[in-house]
C-alpha cells in the first residue's frame, strides 16, 4: 500500500521539530517503519482489512497534512498512533459498519447455537505481520503479539464499545501508560482507567474458561495437529474430527452470523454440509497457509477435475485440540 495524498504530492509541509521542510518522500521514510504496525492496529480496532487499509490510507493522509502541528512532544510513533485511533474511532461513529450481506447457503443448515453480530470479520494474513517491527511493547501490555492477533481477540474486540476496544488495545496490547493514552483520545486518565476496566471485564467473559495454549507457530505439533484436521475434513471423517475438539470448541463463518457451540453443535453442520457436497459430487481440497498467526486452509471445491474456491478455514488451537473454526465463506 503506497501514501499518495492528492492535491499534496509536490508540496512542503514545515516540520517544527528542526524548521526544515519535509517533502512527500521524506515524510514517506519517517512513517515507513510504523506504516505496518498502524495497520495491525487499525484491523484491530475495526476486525475488516479492508477497512484498516482505507482507514490508514486516511490517517496517513492526516499526518501529512498536520505535520506541521506536530511539536515533538510525544514520539512520532506515539503522534501517528494517537491520529490513527481517532481516525478508526472517526470511522465507526460516522460511517458505521459496513455489514456485508448475509449469504444463502445451498442448503438448509442446523439451527445455530447462537447467532453473532461480528459478520465483518475479516482474516489477516501473516505474510503482513512479517514486516511489523519487532518492537516491545510496554511495561502495561497484557498480551503477546501472538495473542494479541488471534481471531477470537480480534472478534472480542468488535464487541466492545469503540473507546473501550482503543483502550484496551493502547494499553493492554501497546502498553501504553494511562497518562499517555489519556490525551491520545482527549479524556483523562480517571476515564481511561474506567474504559479499561470495562473492556478486561467484558473481554474476560466473552473469552470464558481459559484454553490451554496452543502450540508454538510452525512447530511439529503444530503441524501435526493442522494435518490431522486436513485429513479428517476432506475424507469427512467425523470420528477423528470430533476426538480433535475440546468440549468448549466453537465454529463461525463470517460473513454469516451462525455460530455452532460445542461438538454436537459442530459436528451436526459439518455433516450437513458433507452431505451436501457429495450429493453435488463435489470433493473438497485444502492448501495450507496461515492467518492471524494461526494455522489455516485455503479450500477449493473440485468437480470434474475443475476447482472453484471455496473459502478459508482458520484454526484456533488449544494443546493437542482443536478449540475453534473460523469458516470464512467470502472468497480471500
Amino acid at each position: 500500500m503506497i501514501f499518495s495524498p492528492s492535491g499534496v504530492a509536490h508540496n512542503d509541509t514545515h516540520n517544527p521539530r528542526n524548521g526544515t521542510a519535509v517533502t512527500q518522500a521524506t515524510f514517506e521514510e519517517l512513517v515507513a517503519e510504523h506504516r505496518r504496525e498502524l495497520l495491525v492496529h487499525c484491523y484491530r480496532l475495526l476486525g475488516s482489512l479492508t477497512d484498516a487499509e482505507d482507514v490508514l490510507q486516511e490517517a496517513l493522509l492526516a499526518a501529512w497534512r498536520g505535520l506541521d502541528g506536530f511539536e515533538g512532544r510525544a514520539s512520532l510513533r506515539s503522534w501517528l498512533y494517537r491520529i490513527a485511533t481517532n481516525r478508526c474511532l472517526n470511522a465507526l461513529r460516522d460511517r458505521g459498519r459496513r455489514i456485508p450481506p448475509e449469504p444463502r447457503p445451498p442448503f438448509q443448515p442446523p439451527e445455530p447455537s447462537r447467532r453473532s453480530h461480528v459478520t465483518w470479520l475479516q482474516p489477516y494474513p501473516d505474510e503482513l505481520l512479517e514486516h511489523v517491527p519487532d518492537s516491545d511493547p510496554g511495561p502495561e501490555a497484557r498480551y503477546t503479539a501472538r495473542e494479541a492477533i488471534e481471531l477470537a481477540f480480534i472478534a472480542a474486540l468488535q464487541r466492545l464499545t469503540p473507546r473501550q476496544a482503543a483502550v484496551l488495545v493502547l494499553c493492554d496490547v501497546l502498553g501504553y501508560p494511562l497518562g499517555e493514552v489519556a490525551p491520545m483520545l482527549d479524556t483523562t486518565p480517571t476515564a481511561v482507567k474506567g474504559l479499561l476496566q470495562r473492556a478486561r471485564g467484558a473481554v474476560e467473559r466473552q473469552h470464558g474458561p481459559a484454553r490451554e495454549a496452543p502450540p508454538a507457530p510452525g512447530s511439529a505439533q503444530e503441524r501435526r495437529m493442522a494435518d490431522r484436521f486436513a485429513e479428517a475434513f476432506t475424507g469427512d471423517d467425523f470420528d477423528t474430527l470430533v476426538s480433535l475438539l475440546t468440549d468448549e470448541a466453537w465454529l463461525s463463518m463470517p460473513p454469516a452470523p451462525h455460530e455452532y457451540h460445542g461438538v454436537a453443535a459442530i459436528t451436526a453442520f459439518l455433516q450437513t454440509s458433507a452431505t451436501w457436497r457429495v450429493s453435488q459430487g463435489l470433493q473438497i481440497r485444502l492448501r495450507p497457509t496461515r492467518m492471524n498467526g494461526q494455522p489455516a486452509f485455503a479450500s477449493h471445491l473440485v468437480s470434474d477435475g475443475t476447482e472453484r474456491p471455496g473459502g478459508l478455514i482458520v484454526l484456533t488451537l488449544a494443546g493437542d485440540r482443536l478449540s475453534g473454526m473460523t469458516l470464512f465463506l467470502h472468497d480471500i
